[in-house]
């Protein structure tokens, strides 16, 4: 009987994160062993999220260009959403300093963003380890600041945008008034 090896990659996209494929390989002989193969095929694809997570600490990032393009792209598409925790997540150590995530995520559901869709238009890497993002929204040409930290893209909120630092410390009163929310 002939073999067959087929290969899984998982590349379903858990909330908030771009995963590397997990490729599994197995020899399988053809006939009565193709249910198994589809068979584990559906579980591994149902198990992704688990898998995922599991792997996802543990999983460098490529440090490129074109793949913190990719990061900074489902960033903003995250926020434009107001999936205001995969926003959160993604930002670096001194910018989760300024504000819990549950305070984070529970301004932006009382006062929703809208900026529209952006559209990053480049990256290259700055003196310090940085690392600057170009994107544009509704005509609005802005750059956010990157880095990279224990193999991951990190967003720099600190130095991509000061003026959210200002608000985020404020008590939830105030935040609400400067940015013209009815609560």
């Amino acid at each position: 009987m002939s073999s067959l090896t087929t290969r899984f990659a998982l590349t379903r996209r858990c909330p908030g994160e771009l995963r590397p494929s997990l490729l599994a390989s197995t020899s399988i002989s053809i006939g009565r062993h193709i249910l198994v193969a589809g068979a584990a095929a559906v579980a591994l694809s149902l198990a992704c999220p688990l898998l995922v997570a599991h792997l996802g600490a543990s999983t460098r990032e490529p440090r490129t260009a074109s793949f913190l393009i990719r990061v900074a792209t489902e960033f903003n598409d995250d926020y434009a959403a107001n999936r205001d925790a995969l926003v959160y997540q993604r930002w670096d150590a001194p910018s989760q300093k300024v504000i819990s995530e549950a305070a984070y995520v529970r301004r932006h559901e009382l006062c929703p963003t809208a900026p529209g869709a952006a559209l990053v238009e480049g990256a290259y890497a700055i003196a310090g380890g940085y690392w600057a993002v170009h994107y544009e929204i509704s005509g609005s040409r802005l750059t956010d600041y990157w880095h990279y930290v224990d193999g991951r893209w990190r967003f720099d909120l600190l130095r991509s945008n000061p003026s959210s630092v200002r608000l985020y410390r404020l008590p939830f009163a105030a935040y609400a008034s400067q940015v013209g929310c009815a609560h």
